[in-house]
Parts: structure tokens; C-alpha cells; sequence
């Protein structure tokens, strides 16, 4: 299994070089994400985790010393950050400094590439709402997997541990690189034919991930950064963000040759 935390700290080491001349020009943080525009106007995303903010009068002491700060600095919190928050400024920053080569996305909707048939075994790694029906009209089993009580029922230990060795394609969504558990999740898999990792906060990365199952990354790409936070700043969340996103999709090199 891989050592938790080690996607971040390759993430940090793509894209440190490209953070070097680069300030911090904007920085958002709202309900459901963090945003980051760096001084060239490119913007990034990354998702604020329910109770990922420490209760107190002070959440972030370095409040008011981001605007104008080295890139690197926040970058510099995927390897050294404790919290969720610090961690999301952080992959925020990177997706910031990360533009896929032209040519090499594809902007179809993500459950598309995966040719789900009648029978087969599906892990959804944090519930996607809007994909539920699409993947249970075609006739596979779709099982999910989520932390938050409030948004569905929890799965003990077992039933989650069988429903990632069981399943034929897993989609997890790319906060679980937030919370520490990414490589737990991927460790837990069997042998699946298809992994997608799904969420504004995927890392368009495909290198960082060349040892893990990955075959798909689900992404995004801030269109319009200056309508992006301020929809963040106003407290708006997936439905509200879309209107300035481009969503994209990376498929990775096979990893069966």
C-alpha cells in the first residue's frame, strides 16, 4: 500500500518548479470550496470539507498575508499541512499551476468513458448524486460509499471493504485526497477494470499517479476565475460553479502493458 500522503507530495514536486515566479493574487474561501488565482489570472479549485476548520476565533492565522505571497508558499501545504483546510489551499494552488496540454482532455461526461454493462460492480467513493441513476440505467450494481451520516447511510468497515474488492469500476472522489485517505481507498481495491478520480479538486496530473489503479481523472478547469470566487466568496457550491467551469476528463496510459 502506499504510504498516506505520498500523492500530495508528488503533486507538490510537478508543480513546484511552475510556483517559483508565481504571487498569490486572489484567495477565496467559502462554504464548499477554496479558490486561488495566481498573478498570470489562472485560477484553481479544490473543496472545503465539512468540519475541516478549526472552531475559535481564529481558523487561519495567516489571514491577510496571502494576496501577494509567493505561490510556493501555499503550495508548500501539501506536504507540511495538518488540517483539510491548509490541504485544499494547497491542491487549490497546484490546479492553479496545472494546464493540460491542448488536445489531451476530453469533455464528455465522465460515466461515458466507462462503458458500464448489465451486472457489473460499482464503488462510488463519496456520493455524486447526479451520476446515481445514469450508472443504475445501465443495469449495473452500484454501491456507495460515503463519511457524511447526513448525506447517506453509512457503511460499516466490512461493507465498505467488500464493496472495493468486489467491484469492477470504482469512481472516489478526488477530496479523499484531502481527508488523508486516498491511498487507503485505492489500497482496499481489488482488481478493477476502470478507476476514475472524480471532483473540481482532481489534480490533472496523470505522472502522480502512475503506480496507483487510476485510469481516469475527472476534473476541472476554471473558465471564468473572476465569476468562480466570487460565486466561492458568496458561499456557492458545485450547481453554482459550473456556469464558470470547464469539466474535463484525462485518460491515463495502460497500466496492464
Amino acid at each position: 500500500m502506499l504510504k498516506t500522503g505520498i500523492t500530495l507530495s508528488r503533486l507538490f514536486e510537478k508543480t513546484e518548479p511552475a510556483a517559483r515566479n508565481r504571487q498569490i493574487a486572489d484567495l477565496r474561501i467559502g462554504l464548499s470550496y477554496v479558490g486561488i488565482k495566481l498573478d498570470n489570472g489562472v485560477a484553481g479549485l479544490a473543496a472545503v470539507l465539512p468540519g475541516s476548520t478549526a472552531r475559535g476565533c481564529t481558523v487561519l492565522k495567516e489571514a491577510g498575508t496571502y494576496i501577494g505571497s509567493p505561490a510556493v508558499e501555499t503550495l508548500q501545504y501539501l506536504v507540511e499541512a495538518k488540517d483539510a483546510l491548509r490541504r485544499a489551499i494547497g491542491v487549490a494552488t497546484a490546479n492553479a499551476l496545472v494546464l493540460p496540454e491542448s488536445g489531451k482532455t476530453e469533455d464528455r461526461e465522465a460515466t461515458t468513458y466507462l462503458n458500464l454493462q448489465p451486472g457489473e460492480k460499482v464503488a462510488m467513493v463519496g456520493l455524486f448524486a447526479p451520476l446515481v441513476e445514469r450508472i443504475r440505467s445501465t443495469g449495473a450494481t452500484l454501491t456507495v460509499v460515503e463519511k457524511n451520516p447526513e448525506r447517506l447511510e453509512v457503511l460499516s468497515a466490512e461493507e465498505k471493504q467488500k464493496a472495493l474488492k468486489d467491484c469492477d469500476v470504482a469512481i472516489i472522489t478526488a477530496t479523499t485526497l484531502l481527508n488523508g485517505t486516498f491511498e487507503e481507498t485505492i489500497g482496499l481495491l481489488g482488481r478493477p477494470r476502470s478507476v476514475v478520480l472524480m471532483g473540481p479538486s482532481t489534480p490533472l496530473v496523470p505522472e502522480i499517479f502512475h503506480d496507483t489503479p487510476v485510469t481516469q481523472l475527472g476534473g476541472s478547469i476554471v473558465a471564468d476565475a473572476a465569476k468562480a470566487l466570487q460565486v466561492i466568496s458568496e458561499g456557492g457550491g458545485t450547481p453554482a460553479l459550473r456556469h464558470y467551469l470547464r469539466f474535463v476528463n484525462l485518460l491515463l496510459p495502460d497500466k496492464s502493458r
